[in-house]
């Protein structure tokens, strides 16, 4: 995947699962909780378009959600394949997911980015993003019904 190549991107559809899934086993910081068929499956049903995917040749090599509920625009999973990175995938993520953010009316984009990932800071810095000391996230896990 050292090809430098620019990434086509595309959403995600159901028939995605399975790959979007394994792709961010390798590719992804973490895991998170919604990280199976059923949390993959409500997002693309729910928000069809959030979830974006970077391809090269019909090959995964990029994630990111950007969901936007109206109010603010959220964006998750930035996961690039290690093979891919610093080519510019993220790059073409994140401008295809500011696009989708500014034809849904959306102002200011928000980024999850875990503490101890400094590659990830990296990249969402150069990328004109900033951390906002003010903020913590807060959370609490929801009893499924």
């Amino acid at each position: 995947m050292a090809d430098m190549i620019t990434p086509c991107v595309r959403p995600a559809g159901r028939a995605d699962c399975g790959a979007v899934l394994a792709f961010w086993r390798v590719a992804a910081e973490g895991t998170s909780i919604s990280d199976d068929e059923a949390g993959f499956r409500r997002l693309v049903d729910t928000d069809p378009g959030a979830l974006l995917l970077a391809e090269r040749d019909g090959v995964l090599v990029g994630t990111v959600i950007a969901g936007f509920d109206g109010w603010r625009c959220h964006l998750y999973r930035l996961a690039v394949h290690p093979d891919a990175r610093r080519q510019g995938v993220a790059r073409v993520l994140l401008d295809a997911a500011e696009a989708r953010f500014t034809a849904l009316g959306g102002r200011r984009g928000d980024a999850m980015v875990l503490e101890r990932n400094e590659r990830a800071q990296y990249a969402w810095r150069a990328a004109g993003y900033a951390p906002e000391p003010q903020w913590r996230r807060w959370t609490k896990p929801l009893r499924s019904a």
